[in-house]
């Protein structure tokens, strides 16, 4: 069937209305040697069982791995009534809440969401929302240009520990404005930036300096040194961070003497599933100092002449979208309906549901850890806490053991041969609260064998 709500009488007087002729009529404007005569190569139509039944079977052509791989997207348990709350009418198919009057319920879910968000972080504000996590530390390193007005040198401090998916998107979005991004080396004993390595750059003119925590390894910065290392030279700190692990570890507003200024990160854990690589959200949250310079939709709470609360889109200038380079940001549309499903996720999870799964997944991956590496020819990469990722590094190329594992049901990880060829034959293996004790042995008794097998050959 057709979910078009107009009949066909509707039709007709729609068009008489207008004084056309037909539909075919309303696209006149198309040259005609521009038209499509016929779809070659589509299938004749199904209907809703055929369809279902179709898309089913191409579904389990996917199987069911298990999946150890992290890096920035992490496979976390979702409450059914997440999505089944999510996908409602109103929220499915609601657009940007710019008419307050009709968009209530739209913009007090958005506002529970900032307001979770920032007390997560504890910062004092937070946006609503952005396309990812990457595209957040590149509108991050934007908002500091235009925040710490005493640096005029447009440089960003960015440690090689930092995910190098979300370092290449801040230099292809900020660097035709003139942002330089300059990688810091990182102690490849440890897997972490040292203090050390920033004072060649004392005296010098710099922006910002990125930290990311837990890092792109896994393991926990220095973060309250490198914070007030920045802070001392008048240098703004962004904060990328993993929004489960803060159930457990330091919040951004909490690093150093007086906190990171602006914090950005990924949503995905929050109740989005893995998806084939999205659609995914980015927060961000900073303090009130600098509200005026943060980009896309921010929501406030206020009472109308009866004294009823009401909310509202607040603090952006609508001219923001039409005015180019000299705009606060390109972002003209939030992924409010992720940002939904991660409100509701908090919402049940509460404080207490996050610290567990954030503490099963950190258990999960010391068991993983353990597990693998007693299998010979592997050990663990750097000493030091982690969270609920770790670096191994094997004695033979990873890409051939990852195919191995492969075909039998399990991807083992992420070689990172491609992208820190220093550490040779590394990889980047990850767990959450999903993975059982089965699941671990599991993948530690079939990467004994692939090893084991690769050494008789």
């Amino acid at each position: 069937m057709a979910f078009i709500p107009h009949t066909p009488e509707d039709v007709t007087a729609m068009l008489a209305a207008i004084g056309a002729k037909g539909i075919e009529d309303l696209f006149d404007e198309i040259p005609a040697n521009l038209r499509v005569k016929s779809l070659a190569g589509i299938p004749e139509e199904l209907n809703e069982m055929a369809i279902g039944r179709l898309m089913t079977e191409r579904a389990r052509l996917d199987g069911a791995p298990l999946n150890f791989i992290g890096a920035g997207a992490y496979e976390h348990h979702i409450p059914a009534a997440v999505w089944a709350v999510t996908t409602r009418g109103e929220f499915y198919s609601a657009y940007t809440p710019y008419q307050a009057e009709a968009s209530q319920g739209t913009l007090q879910v958005i506002y529970e969401f900032q307001s979770m968000i920032a007390r997560l972080t504890d910062m004092e504000v937070a946006n609503a929302s952005m396309y990812d996590g990457a595209s957040a530390m590149a509108e991050a390193a934007l908002m500091a240009v235009r925040a710490n007005r005493k640096s005029k040198s447009l440089t960003v401090l960015v440690p090689a520990t930092v995910h190098p998916h979300y370092h290449q998107v801040a230099a292809a979005s900020a660097s035709n404005m003139g942002l330089k991004f300059l990688e810091l080396p990182y102690c490849t004993a440890e897997g972490i930036t040292l203090v050390e390595s920033l004072k060649k750059y004392d005296g010098q003119d710099v922006t910002a300096l990125v930290i990311q925590q837990p890092n792109f390894f896994g393991r926990l910065e220095d973060v309250d040194a490198l914070t007030d290392w920045a802070h001392q030279r008048g240098i703004f700190v962004i904060a990328v961070v993993n929004p489960t692990s803060l159930a457990l570890l330091k919040p951004p507003g909490e690093w150093g003497t007086r906190g990171a200024d602006i914090a950005v990160g990924e949503g995905q854990p929050l109740g989005v599933p893995l998806s084939s690589g999205g659609p995914y959200f980015g927060f961000m949250t900073t303090r009130m100092a600098y509200v005026r310079q943060m980009p896309g939709r921010i929501v406030g709470r206020t009472l109308d002449v009866s004294g009823r609360e009401g909310f509202t889109l607040t603090l952006q200038a609508r001219e923001q979208h039409i005015r180019r380079a000299k705009a606060t940001s390109n972002i003209c549309t939030n992924q409010g309906l992720l940002m939904t499903a991660a409100t509701i996720y908090l919402s049940l999870m509460g404080p207490q549901g996050l610290a567990r799964t954030a503490a099963a997944s950190h258990a999960r991956t010391r068991e993983l850890v353990a597990a693998l590496t007693r299998v010979p020819g592997v050990r663990l990469a750097f000493t030091g806490p982690y969270f609920h990722e770790a670096v191994l590094l094997l004695d033979r190329p990873v890409a051939p053991v990852l195919k191995a594992l492969s075909a039998g049901g399990i991807h083992g990880g992420l070689d990172l041969g491609g992208y820190f060829p220093e550490l040779g034959a590394a990889l980047l293996v990850c767990a959450t609260e999903t993975k059982t004790q089965a699941d671990i042995e599991r993948y530690a008794h079939a990467l004994g064998d692939v090893m084991q097998t690769a050494r008789a050959a």
